[in-house]
């Protein structure tokens, strides 16, 4: 049962080797204290071929899920980067929106309850007026979907200037006025860019629907150890705290480590060390 008198902490599935199969990978975060996973669905082939599972590979996932014990509450859908709801290939733009389709509809069948969204337009082509309209319009479909299926939106703060702060994530959410597109707020992205992160956490209030925490350094977006970037997660947690937000929170990692132990070790600390900015800032926890 889900404890509603915690701050749920998460943990992104690609911060555990992926050499584990994807139950020992659910296994090794509830052990390290996680309260859910994060799901990816990026350009990986084996990744994609997940929103295209028959019934009964669905029920055989589903059912993984509940013998580790430990709800995925959350996708990162990526792979738009490698197809763009923007390309100017109408053939990449309808694989994009059949992805985002599945991907809807797979959310609802395991209880997923948001989709971050890439704020891409484009990823491998040039962006332009074309690709930018492309993207907002079939974002209105996939808009219109999740709608139906009760599957939360949220736009993520980018390394990518289209929507690369929360500003810019609040025009698009303006625009579709939907209680069903919000705002995924990327703390490391923000801090990257070199934008007021507390300003930008402000403007989001009462918008914003989950939050990312990784570390970052300048114009350096991935892949730097916690403690060892620029950002300030005792003064972003302060923020968060003072505008009510209590959650959902997700630890952004990659990892390369192929050994069971290391994963757990090194996502077990990340943990320790949030929550101990965490309680820094005020936030009452475990």
């Amino acid at each position: 049962m889900f404890d509603l008198t915690k701050i749920p902490i998460g943990i992104y599935e690609k911060a555990i080797s992926n050499d584990l199969s994807f139950y020992e990978k659910l296994v090794i975060a509830k052990r390290a204290g996680f309260d859910f996973v994060e799901i990816s669905i990026d350009e990986n082939d084996e990744r994609i071929k997940r929103l295209y599972m028959n019934e009964k590979e669905l029920k055989e996932f589903k059912n993984i899920i509940e013998e580790a014990g430990i709800p995925i509450l959350s996708m990162c859908l990526s792979v738009h980067r490698r197809y763009s709801l923007g390309s100017t290939d109408y053939n990449i733009r309808n694989k994009a929106l059949d992805i985002m389709k599945r991907a809807i509809i797979f959310s609802n069948l395991l209880g997923i309850r948001t989709i971050q969204i890439a704020g891409y337009d484009v990823y491998y082509e040039k962006s332009t007026e074309y690709t930018k309209n492309m993207f907002k319009q079939n974002l209105l479909q996939a808009i219109e979907w999740a709608s139906k299926a009760q599957v939360m939106l949220a736009i993520e703060t980018m390394d990518y200037e289209l929507v690369n702060s929360v500003n810019k994530a609040l025009e698009y959410v303006n625009y579709y006025n939907s209680p069903w597109f919000k705002i995924y707020p990327d703390i490391g992205n923000l801090t990257a860019w070199g934008f007021n992160v507390e300003n930008e956490i402000e403007a989001g209030m009462g918008n914003i629907v989950a939050i990312h925490l990784k570390d970052t350094l300048p114009g350096q977006y991935r892949r730097v150890p916690f403690g060892n970037g620029v950002v300030d997660f005792v003064r972003c947690f302060k923020k968060l705290n003072e505008i009510g937000f209590n959650g959902p929170y997700l630890i952004e990692m990659w990892s390369s480590d192929k050994d069971l132990e290391i994963s757990y070790n090194t996502i077990y600390n990340a943990r320790l060390w949030i929550v101990d900015k965490m309680r820094k800032a005020g936030f009452k926890l475990e």
